[in-house]
């Protein structure tokens, strides 16, 4: 997201903001981490390189927090739709390019595009999808790519154990790509024409959404 030789702005340390932050001061970035909400900002101190109770949604403050100094900014404010809009057309204003910002709806993510953010993000709509794939237990981890393509973990369906790839030829016949495997007590591999799938083998498969999810679910018919 940003380079790790300057510090990046995280304004607003709820659910959201907050895991961007900690997990952006885990990968060695300088954060400072910005909320009206005392609490939050106790909650965090010392958690990261430097936490503030401020107003992001005024010029003058990210002024005095060097917001030139910046080589991002993430406006994770949550339900308070016309301050993150005005906490993003502020960070334009001062001519930070590198603006992502958490949206609610498509509507939100408009204005926000239009006031300065470079990148918007929907982080429940994703996890809501996320989960509901993940519900029906086929499917251990789930990331889409847009509206129709995804990369997922999940057990290998009985039809193709035993079977190396080549013959069992997911692509052509179930429109999944085998990525990889991984097997219990070993490391990951990636998959090879000639790589054979074991019982209990876990497999990472790319393609459309609804073609994994068709591919995660046969279990009756050894593919012919």
């Amino acid at each position: 997201m940003a380079d790790k030789r300057k510090p990046v702005l995280v304004i607003g340390l709820g659910r959201f903001g907050g895991a961007v932050a900690l997990t952006l001061e885990r990968m060695g970035h300088e954060v400072l981490g910005a909320d009206t909400d005392a609490r939050l900002v106790h909650e965090f101190a010392g958690q990261l390189t430097k936490v503030v109770e401020a107003d992001c949604t005024e010029m003058a403050t990210l002024d005095q927090l060097g917001v030139a100094d910046f080589e991002a900014a993430v406006v994770a404010i949550g339900t308070d739709i016309e301050a993150s809009v005005l906490a993003v057309l502020a960070l334009s204003d001062l001519g930070l390019a590198n603006i992502w910002a958490k949206a609610t709806n498509d509507k939100h993510a408009r204005i926000l595009e239009r006031t300065g953010a470079r990148h918007v993000v929907f982080p429940e709509q994703r996890m809501g999808e996320r989960v509901a794939h993940l519900l029906n237990e086929r499917l251990l981890d789930f990331l889409a790519f847009g509206d129709e393509f995804a990369i997922a973990r999940l057990r290998a369906p009985e039809p193709i154990v035993g079977l190396p790839l080549m013959t069992s030829e997911c692509r052509r016949k179930f429109n999944v790509t085998v990525v990889g495997v991984k097997r219990s007590g070993q490391d990951f591999i990636h998959a090879v024409p000639d790589t054979i799938i074991f019982p209990e083998d876990e497999l990472v498969v790319s393609g459309r959404i609804e073609d994994i999810e068709r591919f995660s679910a046969i279990h009756n018919i050894r593919p012919r």
